[in-house]
């Protein structure tokens, strides 16, 4: 639902959640128009103000919207997959806010135009924001760099060639001088893609079981530990997505310790699943990176908790039925995660492996800094994005609870707990759970 109501909104009864400032404790939040005026622990305890329209959270959490750093839409190009409309209505059921797109389109992110109509067509929809990632090569062939700097000035927050490595050195090179000369960021996928070809899960032993080819772990190693070679001869800043195994984790945190710029997110596939998943051939488990073993899933965990790894980000992919209900080795990769990215996040929480505050601050606040985006943050000022949800309320992840247009979940038949009750972008209510 769509509130035009950009008056004066009190949410009272509230537990306030902020990781940004630390807050955790009974308050309120009031706003006016587009943008967050007040926010205080034990605001409205006595009464709301008036003229203003009251929201009673029912001492439910009250925190800013989430912010998703890697999701895939399929406008332009694979509307049937999934298009910036129903995105849009899937992040705001999950409470997100603020998202940045690859720039797999169809045609690439390589070009102005192709930015600029996103970004058009996501503010005509009027539900969660959308910045788009501008490509590092044209075409995303790895060959020649695409024109960073006038893709940045129209409003590219940073760098990837989405789901393909740059495997040319010299090219990635000359990318990381470019983010060093000009401030920006490089985003890897990072598998060395001739290890990697052919293969539909994680090299080892179950793969052998099951009759399907694998891809070996030092596919992610190999490129991860190459970039952070480049990194060092360049100073550019370096971001590594979805990170999967043990050995890429701990070369990220030797990196970090020697004060290299490099950063790096994981999914929650990666911390929630491991290669079992995959079971009787379940193609919806069929990921990119693939899932690996438990060993590797509790390396992912350990890199959460150390601040190895900085963000969580949903990797959302939608893909149709044609594409995945078919045999295990002809389906695509890719999983949605829009959805589940707020309820399997708390599961560190409930499993007692992170606070909350420290959860919440890897798909809000910390997400948002490393996009340089004004977003994730409770605070006066700051636009009124803001989730009310209630952390212990459960659900089972099916395809008729998903707004996706594609309904591919890895998570798919899971018990969650985590529920969005509200999600509001720039003072409007643009999602209202009703049951």
């Amino acid at each position: 639902m769509k509130n035009d109501i950009l008056g004066r909104v009190a949410y009272i009864n509230a537990r306030l959640l902020d990781p940004a400032t630390g807050v955790n404790a009974p308050g309120g939040v009031l706003t006016e128009g587009e943008k967050i005026i007040e926010v205080g622990a034990n605001l409205f305890s006595d009464s709301a103000p008036g003229g203003a329209e009251v929201i009673d959270c029912a001492g439910a959490c009250l925190a800013p919207g989430l912010v998703d750093i890697r999701m895939h839409t399929g406008e332009p190009g694979q509307e049937h997959k999934e298009t910036l409309a129903s995105a849009g209505r899937a992040a705001v059921a999950g409470g997100i806010t603020s998202m940045v797109c690859l720039p797999n389109t169809k045609p690439v992110i390589d070009d102005m135009s192709v930015l600029e109509f996103i970004a058009r067509r996501a503010r005509q929809q009027g539900l969660a924001k959308v910045y788009c990632y501008g490509a590092i090569t044209k075409g995303l062939e790895g060959n020649e760099l695409a024109e960073m700097g006038l893709l940045a000035e129209s409003g590219a927050v940073a760098f990837t060639d989405g789901l393909k490595s740059v495997t040319n050195a010299q090219i990635m090179r000359r990318a990381l001088d470019y983010a060093a000369t000009f401030g920006f960021l490089i985003v890897q996928h990072a598998e060395e893609p001739s290890l990697a070809k052919g293969g539909m899960m994680n090299a080892g032993e179950t793969a052998t079981r099951m009759g399907l080819s694998g891809i070996p772990r030092q596919a992610e190693v190999i490129m991860v530990e190459r970039d952070i070679r480049l990194v060092e001869m360049t100073s550019g800043a370096q971001h590594f997505a979805h990170l999967s195994t043990t050995e890429a984790i701990d070369a990220v945190r030797k990196a970090k310790a020697a004060g290299l710029p490099i950063t790096c997110d994981t999914a929650p596939p990666y911390f929630a699943l491991n290669e079992l998943a995959v079971g009787d051939y379940r193609t919806f488990a069929k990921l990119s990176p693939p899932l690996r073993t438990e060993k590797d899933r509790q390396a992912v965990i350990a890199g959460l908790i150390d601040g190895t790894i900085d963000v969580i980000a949903s990797d959302h992919l939608p893909e149709d039925e044609e594409s995945k209900r078919l045999p295990f080795a002809e389906a695509a990769f890719g999983g949605t995660g829009l959805e589940t990215l707020l309820p399997v996040t708390l599961e560190l929480v409930h499993n007692k492996q992170m606070d909350l505050l420290a959860a919440m601050a890897l798909i809000t606040d910390k997400p948002a800094k490393l996009m340089g985006l004004r977003a994730g943050r409770l605070a006066a000022g700051e636009a009124a994005d803001l989730i009310v949800f209630d952390p212990g309320a459960g659900w089972k992840v099916t395809e008729d609870r998903l707004h996706s247009k594609s309904k591919n979940s890895p998570f798919d038949g899971r018990p969650v707990q985590g529920q969005v009750m509200r999600t509001v972008v720039d003072g409007r209510s643009v999602f209202e759970r009703e049951n």
